[in-house]
């Protein structure tokens, strides 16, 4: 790990967030896997010529984040659950095959659902009030780490199917196997603290940021079948985007 930090003693910026930054930046890339046991304080601050109290302030700040934790005598490790998911946003996919292209296994844990009229949830579909609605919390977990938690509306009108839909599986592939394909949608992402229940299924001691994602999908032929608001542990998901000119 030494060998790929670069410290810059000219710069005005504080050494150990220097190093809390390229330590915590070799994790989310992968360079630095989980399971990974980091250098003890004393020996990564002789290897760097930095002060142990500089190497003490970035593990502090990086075990606040969740991004290592501490072993006791062994030292600290970095939990397989700090290596974040870089997930691209060049197109529209489900949860269960974006935790596929990134080599995890999808599973869902349903919290609550029931079929329900609501004016304001009929209103950003475009249907009438007496409209109804497959309504769905659930955790979405990847190799068993609870990665969201997910209010989700589904328009019966547009699939009516989803009535008696396995709620535990991929609403998406389920959508496709009828005939329904998701086409396109409307998404915003936007920062967010947790609420308590929130930090109890992601095992946050404190407030971590999270993202809020919230979605509207439409079909290939025009109807809106889902909005879904989407709370994102801010410690594992980094959303990738490519921009060309």
């Amino acid at each position: 790990m030494q060998h790929l930090i670069r410290l810059d003693h000219e710069s005005t910026r504080s050494l150990y967030l220097q190093l809390e930054e390229q330590i915590s930046e070799l994790i989310t890339t992968g360079q630095i896997t989980g399971g990974t046991r980091l250098p003890s304080e004393r020996q990564l601050a002789e290897d760097l010529g930095v002060s142990r109290s500089t190497v003490q302030q970035s593990y502090t700040m990086l075990r606040e984040r969740r991004m290592i934790v501490g072993q006791g005598r062994q030292g600290s490790i970095v939990p397989a659950e700090a290596a974040r998911l870089r997930s691209g946003m060049d197109r529209l996919r489900g949860f269960t095959q974006e935790m596929a292209e990134l080599g995890r296994t999808a599973s869902t844990r349903v919290l609550e659902h029931r079929i329900v009229t609501d004016r304001s949830v009929a209103s950003l579909f475009g249907l009438p009030s007496t409209a109804r609605f497959l309504f769905l919390v659930r955790i979405r977990l990847g190799d068993d780490v609870p990665l969201s938690r997910e209010t989700a509306w589904y328009s019966l009108d547009a699939a009516p199917f989803l009535e008696g839909a396995d709620l535990e599986g991929s609403i998406y592939g389920q959508l496709a196997a009828e005939g329904l394909i998701p086409a396109h949608c409307d998404q915003t992402i936007e920062a967010t603290p947790p609420t308590q229940s929130e930090r109890d299924i992601f095992g946050f001691e404190e407030a971590v940021p999270c993202l809020l994602i919230k979605r509207r999908t439409y079909l290939r032929d025009g109807p809106m079948v889902e909005y879904v608001e989407g709370v994102f542990r801010g410690d594992t998901y980094i959303y990738r985007l490519r921009l060309d000119s």
